[in-house]
């Protein structure tokens, strides 16, 4: 597997990687800190990557076809923090 998380295998699926973020990112939080505590935990990774695959899974059409409520749902998201810019 390569180290681009974002990325498919040789079979244009979503690394498992990149399902796990997605997966993640369905749950619900009881308060400050403990999404990030479960990113460096579950996952292992620095929040900052972890946002930085995020983004890039939600213009990933795979990510889509994977996980339409998720990412349409964090694409509005991302579209409204952009609109107040």
């Amino acid at each position: 597997m390569t180290d681009d998380d974002a990325q498919a295998s040789g079979l244009g699926e979503l690394s498992a990687r990149a399902k796990a973020v997605l997966a993640l990112e369905r749950r619900g939080w009881a308060g400050p800190g403990a999404k990030e505590r479960a990113i460096r935990e579950e996952l292992g990774l620095a929040p900052v990557r972890y946002y930085q695959i995020l983004n890039a899974l939600l213009d990933d059409r795979r990510a889509l076809a994977h996980d339409p409520v998720t990412v349409n749902r964090l694409r509005r998201v991302r579209q409204a923090r952009r609109g107040e810019r």
